[in-house]
């Protein structure tokens, strides 16, 4: 979902184009590799004591048979996300000491199943029912945290409330319990972590499952003419709406036309200002009394790209989270969406073709289905974790009644990834031969 603070919205439109302040949406770049020489934002400057921000987003070379890529995948088989038990390496569940050195000793191998599989589950692990442990744990695989994609709206919340704490919170909020959150990947403007730990710290007494699915699967999955309408296509998000422009129907009529004009271009020159890729403005209507609305749309973008690492193409598109209407039948089984507040207005999303084309409800309906299809319900108790690659695993959250403490720690990389993809690029060159 687009996450927009309150105050940086005023700021964006209040001061205009000399501010400095943060303004970031949960949005994705069109671009296939993102430029170097993008403008450097107030948020884009890390503390020293902090982590790095999260890594540019990586799109890879255009697919040149999107079907043919397909099909490929239909013929092969995919394992995903193998699960890990501390009584299957005959260590019991309270010795942490034990499982902190098995995976310390098998670190490559946890980090080459996590790219190969998608993602790898443990359970039965004490080690990681605390913050210190869960640390212990990624550090020892050799994992590379960076800050979270949300930083520069300061919109996640730490576990232990310190703000320079590695381990964020997971949505665990009472307010949004009854809300499925879709699936998605992590990605926020042009960054996207490159992979992520998610652990369980309390389970909810009810529901509140972390969800996976396997993007090459959804992908595989998809009917073919969709898939290739997409991919010739791209996609685009609306990020943001703006519900505050009801007032402009009080201008008379030979005025409105160039009111809106003017409001529109303030708009877009302040916000523009403040994030490293183009939003574009649009003005529509919201609301049972269809109030004037301006709606900020993302650039377009593929929803299918190449692995950074093992070259395989898969899903990285969030339709299942970000799409109204996918969101608005989910309403009729989990209760409305608590969109009541100001900040909650304006973080209302969607998704239409890249040539803002609306996707018909059939193909929305047909996402959601696949989607679905091939989501895990993946039960967490205290101290289990999903180690997955953001990439090519997408996550989301049931809903869930009692008290849920889930946390998340996220990754720019892992020591030994430069040798994985000279490895998997050899692999691929032998099999060519």
């Amino acid at each position: 979902m687009v996450k927009f603070s309150i105050p940086a919205v005023a700021v964006a439109i209040g001061a205009g184009v000399s501010s400095t302040y943060a303004f970031a949406p949960v949005a994705n770049t069109g671009a296939r590799s993102v430029a170097s020489s993008a403008p450097l934002l107030m948020s884009s400057v890390a503390a020293p004591e902090q982590s790095p921000l999260a890594p540019l987003t990586v799109w890879g070379d255009r697919i040149p048979d999107i079907i043919e890529s397909q099909n490929e995948l239909k013929s092969r088989k995919m394992d995903f996300a193998p699960t890990i038990k501390s009584s299957d390496l005959g260590l019991a569940s309270d010795d942490k000491e034990g499982q902190l050195a098995y995976v310390r000793e098998h670190a490559m191998e946890i980090k080459q199943q996590m790219v190969d599989n998608g993602a790898v589950i443990f359970r039965e692990f004490d080690l990681m029912k605390e913050q210190e442990g869960f640390v212990k744990f990624y550090e020892a695989i050799g994992m590379k945290t960076c800050l979270d994609p949300l930083h520069s709206v300061s919109a996640r919340p730490t576990v232990n409330g310190d703000k320079n704490s590695p381990v964020y919170e997971a949505v665990n909020k009472e307010s949004r319990k009854n809300f499925f959150i879709g699936m998605h990947n992590e990605f926020v403007g042009t960054r996207a972590p490159r992979a992520a730990a998610f652990v369980c710290f309390k389970a909810a007494e009810e529901g509140g499952e972390f969800l996976i699915a396997d993007g090459r699967q959804i992908f595989r999955d998809l009917k073919t003419d969709l898939v290739e309408r997409l991919y010739n296509r791209n996609i685009r998000y609306s990020v943001m709406e703006l519900p505050f422009f009801g007032w402009v129907d009080n201008f008379p009529e030979f005025v409105r036309p160039t009111a809106m004009v003017a409001l529109k271009g303030l708009v877009s020159a302040a916000i523009n200002a403040k994030v490293d890729f183009s939003v574009d403005m649009q003005w529509g209507e919201a609301g049972y009394d269809n109030t004037k609305m301006l709606q900020a749309r993302a650039p377009s973008q593929p929803p299918i790209l190449v692995h950074p690492v093992t070259g395989e193409p898969h899903w990285f598109c969030n339709v299942h989270s970000h799409s109204s209407k996918l969101r608005k039948d989910r309403e009729s089984i989990y209760g409305a969406e608590r969109f009541e507040d100001g900040a909650s207005q304006i973080n209302k999303s969607d998704m239409y073709y890249g040539d803002d084309g609306a996707i018909s409800d059939e193909d929305l309906e047909h996402m959601d289905e696949v989607t679905m299809k091939n989501v895990q319900f993946v039960k967490m108790t205290e101290g289990d974790v999903v180690l997955l690659d953001n990439y090519k695993c997408m996550h989301g959250r049931n809903v869930f009644d009692g008290t849920r403490k889930h946390g998340v720690a996220w990754f720019e990389g892992w020591t030994g990834e430069e040798e994985m993809k000279a490895k998997a690029q050899q692999s691929k060159q032998a099999a060519m031969a």
